[in-house]
């Protein structure tokens, strides 16, 4: 009797458990359903409500587009007959059209008049500017070829005795003087030009008295700079740096002094992961500091900083 009844007991309280998963179960899909239906109700009240809104304000920017689209054309007709009213006005009384027609041909006519006449006076003026170099390459000619002029001796070359009346040219040589070679003037141009700059007004102390070339040496071929140019870029003025400019206890410098020490305190770290991570293990070697002793021994001073070692540059592997 009290196995059966145990026995009993035990599947009342299996059947028990069963009926109550089952109807958990059940009762988990029936919220579940309605919460689908709740989900998509909302989502249709929200998909309507929201294209009623969107279709409300496209239909005022349409309504707003097409005022002042028809303000536009309504400013554009008004300034268009304020334009046609003020040109007739202007046309008729204030201004005669034929007048200043007639005015306007009349300043043409005249214009080119005188337009003609500029043009004859300064083709006028080039011929007389041209003969005036004509004669004085003339001159200068005749004075070059001085030596050609005949001596009471020796008859010149246009003065051959088979003519009965001398070349003009020889008349000209007997007038003009011959032409002597003038010396070239030697002084301290370069330096007078330097003088000339705007930051030096006065003449440099240690510039006292510069060094002229011979008088019949010639100007040393190759591409050598002008020495003005060469004397202002060596004593060109000194223009002091940003230490020199500002003390290191102005606003700025402090500025710049808080800036540094904020970024070593708060220092930002680039890499993707931190070096203690695993991330950097396969990819950098660990390599002890001299401080520490190695295999063999402490390592050697200067053997990892002041020497470098290219090992694939080997021919042997030694």
């Amino acid at each position: 009797y009290f196995y059966i009844f145990r026995a009993i007991d035990e599947n009342r309280k299996t059947e028990f458990h069963a009926a109550l998963k089952i109807q958990r179960w059940f009762r988990a899909c029936r919220v579940r359903a309605y919460l689908r239906h709740l989900s998509r109700m909302a989502t249709l009240i929200q998909k309507w409500w929201r294209g009623y809104l969107r279709r409300k304000n496209f239909r005022e920017i349409v309504e707003r587009a097409y005022f002042i689209k028809k303000l536009e054309f309504y400013h554009a007709m008004a300034v268009r007959i304020q334009k046609m009213w003020r040109g007739y006005y202007v046309r008729k009384y204030i201004h005669n059209f034929y007048a200043l027609k007639k005015y306007l041909a009349a300043v043409c006519v005249n214009n080119e008049f005188v337009r003609n006449e500029l043009q004859e006076y300064a083709e006028t003026k080039q011929n007389e500017e041209k003969m005036k170099d004509l004669e004085k390459e003339k001159k200068y000619q005749a004075r070059k070829m001085h030596y050609l002029l005949s001596t009471a001796q020796i008859p010149g070359i246009y003065n051959s005795p088979l003519r009965k009346s001398p070349d003009p040219m020889e008349l000209l040589l007997r007038k003009s003087k011959p032409l002597t070679h003038r010396k070239k003037k030697t002084g301290p141009s370069f330096a007078n030009e330097l003088y000339d700059w705007p930051t030096c007004k006065k003449p440099p102390a240690f510039v006292s008295a510069l060094p002229l070339l011979p008088a019949g040496r010639q100007k040393p071929q190759g591409p050598f700079r002008n020495p003005a140019e060469v004397l202002r870029q060596r004593y060109k003025p000194l223009e002091p740096t940003l230490r020199v400019r500002e003390s290191m206890n102005s606003p700025p410098a402090k500025a710049r002094e808080a800036t540094g020490r904020d970024e070593w305190r708060s220092p930002i770290h680039d890499k993707e992961f931190l070096p203690f991570s695993s991330y950097h293990k396969n990819a950098e070697k660990y390599e002890p500091s001299l401080c520490k002793s190695g295999k063999y021994g402490r390592e050697a001073y200067g053997t990892k900083h002041f020497r470098e070692v290219y090992p694939e540059k080997w021919i042997a592997d030694k």
